[in-house]
């Protein structure tokens, strides 16, 4: 039995991926189910996260969906021939592109018989996020209005890394926000206009003359915006290489410029500074910034049940047409290794999911 694996030396080195042979699985134990996997999303991998693991290979593939074959004695959630769903923990072993896995039941959804083995995996994660983002570290309600920062999840300009902008842009609109969006080429513009009206505004930054903070005050009457899941932020004006790749991202002033009183700026900078006016900025408006991070869910066990509501949740708002992923065309195994390179480079334009 195979698995796809990551390696790094140093922190300067790219990963290089190749599959392994792993030892054939024992019978489940206790809480553990033995998963026939058919499906596997990849996703790329945070360097600096799991550099405190201390882990010798970087398993490749997460978010799985598969068969239940067998169970352990004291599994209650799960019997054989259950279709199920989840994201395997931070720091599992295993690569979920194994044609068989253990998996602890706390980690696993049922998935809904109408949906595939690809959307269940493909859009598992980006549930995920979007909940986090909007229910967990801003309160979502109706009548917010709301920026979601690439909307339609294309890497256009080569440097978004996690495609979950789709998602967010769905719930924000199924919970009542209205949704404004921006665009980094023509292609993205099309899409998110085609999801009228679950999108209000799309504002096109592709040109880097659009001024997002007035477009957004603009469509706000002034009022600015009360929720900002943003894709990245430029922290400095420079004319660098680095600065060239990031030039179509907003600067975060203008995210502290467009927020409203109260509002909430959810990050997905693990690394975003703020100089002492911008936190007198965000005093005066009464706003805050959260960072979103989904691992957390399964750093602490005592959200474990709010966890798997959230899942559980998604796959349902999936079963039910709210969610409508943007998928790539299913990658088969034997193209694994290279689809794998491709997103670690963020050269990957939707999500990808291999079909087992």
């Amino acid at each position: 039995m195979k698995g796809l694996y990551g390696q790094q030396n140093s922190d300067e080195e790219e990963i290089t991926f190749a599959f392994q042979e792993r030892e054939n699985l024992l019978p489940p134990t206790d809480y553990l189910v033995k998963i026939q996997v058919k499906a596997c999303a990849l996703t790329c991998i945070d360097r600096k996260l799991l550099s405190v693991m201390n882990l010798e290979s970087l398993p490749v593939g997460r978010e799985i969906a598969g068969r239940v074959l067998e169970v352990g004695s004291k599994v209650t959630f799960f019997q054989a021939d259950d279709e199920v769903v989840g994201i395997l923990p931070l720091d599992s072993k295993e690569s979920g592109l194994c044609e068989v896995l253990l998996v602890h039941e706390q980690y696993l959804v049922h998935k809904p018989g109408k949906i595939s083995w690809i959307e269940a995996a493909g859009t598992i994660r980006d549930g995920l996020r979007a909940y986090t983002a909007f229910h967990y570290l801003s309160h979502l309600s109706p009548g917010k209005t709301v920026l979601v920062l690439d909307g339609a999840s294309v890497d256009a300009a080569g440097f978004f890394l996690q495609p979950s902008g789709t998602i967010a842009v769905q719930l924000a609109h199924y919970r009542g926000s209205k949704v404004i969006s921006t665009a980094y080429c023509a292609e993205d513009k099309q899409y998110l206009e085609r999801l009228s009206p679950t999108v209000a505004r799309v504002i096109d930054v592709s040109s880097g003359k659009v001024d997002l903070a007035e477009s957004c005050l603009e469509e706000t009457g002034g009022l600015g915006v009360d929720i900002v899941l943003d894709a990245g932020v430029r922290l400095y004006n420079s004319e660098d290489v680095s600065f060239q790749k990031t030039r179509l991202l907003p600067h975060k002033h203008d995210i502290l410029m467009l927020l409203a009183v109260g509002g909430h700026w959810i990050t997905t900078v693990a690394d975003l500074q703020l100089d002492p006016p911008d936190s007198h900025c965000l005093f005066l408006k009464g706003a805050t910034v959260c960072f979103l991070n989904e691992e957390v869910w399964n750093l602490s066990s005592v959200h474990q049940g709010k966890y798997l509501h959230i899942l559980k949740d998604v796959m349902e708002k999936l079963s039910a047409g709210i969610f409508r992923p943007l998928l790539d065309e299913p990658v088969p195994l034997y193209e694994a290794k290279a689809s794998m390179e491709m997103i670690q480079k963020n050269e990957a334009r939707m999500r990808r999911v291999v079909q087992l």
